[in-house]
């Protein structure tokens, strides 16, 4: 079973990527991990593929293991990609955030224990073990969806524990390993990534939304000039004025910062600034907030780059006051809130990709396979996605009658879009099948609607 000509065509498109065998190997891959079901792990994958018919199981593993391929080189042809669906003068929205894939077994490459937020709840925190992936994506909407924004992973890196960066001996490095003994920390991690992001769109206005975990200096005082970041602020965040002009003659190094402002906790609770009413789109609905803004230096954080910072109340009193900033001054406090809820498909995109793509389930051991293998699954998470908006359809009503518990549904889920690509694969695999005559037009529409209902 082979995937549909139109997503066959995409993957032409990562052919300067790989060499010639290892992209034959490459297709089959994709067309196993995309079309078959249950565990993604290489040995189901080659099977569902039918890849024994080309290669032994073992180029397969090599594939991931010491094939000369870069994750970063796909992430660019990804991004040349999605280019296509954002108009030259729009800015690009990502996203950056981290997720955790858990794993068993003694004798998997950089694993370990980290903090699961799953498990974890108010202060009681608990750890799993496994790999905790930092991810960039670009943030876009579609014309088949236009009410909701999808999250496409472009590029990610595998964050390592201090304790976990030794190498054994005569062991090759791994793609983009840090050095022995050079500890780099998610947010450092998160930087590499932007950077890289603005060096292949020099050209383009970059805004990066990240949480709490990634407002940090690491990111804000080494931003590239053509990106801007937006995220959340502590409430006892320590800001201030910009310095006062030098005087003529003055001795000594000039100030970095000025007077000493107001907290976002105390501008919350000063009665001298009003709240100001008004509705944002959040999260998929329209809803009424209450804000203040002012701008300010948050030295510890952005240093001496000026920021407009947010403090926003829920009029209901059912959610406490919360503070965001960016680092983009001609973004208005709306705007704001509107661009931080936007860093949620992030999320919802990791549960995609472990749910119907077995982002978890490959238990390669070696260091380039361990890069490699997670990556996979998210790059075809993207593609997915990027084929249903040029070649899928979705039809809301039929949908409803075929599924009347689904009484709301106006737009296609991921497993939507991949059961999408499953039914035009089967369809074009059997329509097109040469040597034989092909079956009544009663036979195949009852075919049809089995695989349908299979996939």
């Amino acid at each position: 079973m082979n995937l549909t000509s139109t997503m066959d065509a995409s993957i032409q498109q990562f052919a300067s990527c790989f060499t010639k065998p290892s992209f034959q190997t490459f297709r089959v891959i994709v067309a196993g991990w995309l079309l078959g079901g249950g565990r993604r792990t290489v040995t189901h994958v080659l099977l569902a593929g039918d890849g024994l018919k080309i290669k032994t199981f073992s180029c397969y593993h090599r594939f991931f293991s010491k094939a000369r391929w870069t994750i970063d080189s796909m992430g660019r042809v990804i991004v040349s990609m999605v280019l296509k669906f954002i108009p030259k003068d729009t800015p690009i929205v990502a996203a950056i955030d981290d997720t955790l894939n858990r794993k068993t077994g003694k004798r998997i490459w950089a694993a370990g224990m980290h903090h699961d937020p799953i498990l974890s709840k108010g202060k009681r925190c608990l750890f799993s073990f496994g790999h905790n992936w930092v991810v960039l994506s670009i943030q876009l909407r579609f014309a088949f969806a236009p009410d909701k924004v999808w999250s496409l992973p472009i590029l990610m890196r595998l964050y390592r524990r201090k304790q976990k960066l030794g190498r054994p001996r005569g062991e090759r490095k791994a793609i983009g390993q840090a050095r022995p003994g050079e500890y780099r920390t998610r947010p450092q991690l998160a930087s590499e990534m932007i950077a890289i992001l603005a060096s292949w769109l020099p050209n383009r206005t970059i805004r990066v939304v990240g949480d709490s975990a990634y407002a940090g200096k690491s990111i804000s005082r080494n931003l590239p000039d053509s990106a801007h970041l937006t995220s959340r602020m502590v409430m006892n965040a320590a800001l201030y004025d910009q310095p006062s002009k030098r005087r003529k003659g003055a001795l000594g190094a000039p100030r970095k910062r000025g007077k000493r402002l107001p907290s976002p906790v105390e501008l919350a609770k000063s009665k001298k600034v009003r709240w100001t009413k008004t509705r944002a789109t959040l999260y998929g609905r329209r809803v009424r907030v209450w804000y203040k803004s002012c701008t300010a230096l948050w030295y510890n954080s952005a240093g001496t780059r000026l920021l407009r910072i947010v403090v926003v109340r829920d009029p209901s009193l059912r959610r406490k006051d919360d503070c965001f900033f960016t680092t983009d001054l001609t973004l208005s406090p709306r705007a704001i809130l509107e661009l931080i809820a936007m860093r949620w498909p992030l999320e919802v995109a990791f549960y995609n990709a472990k749910q119907f793509l077995g982002l978890e389930d490959p238990q390669n051991r070696t260091p380039q396979a361990v890069q490699r293998t997670a990556p996979m699954a998210l790059y075809l998470h993207t593609l997915v996605i990027l084929w249903f908006a040029k070649h899928g359809r979705f039809n809301a009503e039929a949908y409803r009658r075929a599924h009347p518990w689904y009484v709301q549904k106006r737009t296609p889920s991921f497993a939507d879009m991949l059961a999408s690509l499953k039914r035009t694969s089967l369809r074009e695999s059997i329509s097109g099948y040469p040597g034989q005559k092909p079956p009544s037009a009663i036979k195949l529409r009852t075919l049809f609607q089995t695989l349908e209902a299979a996939a």
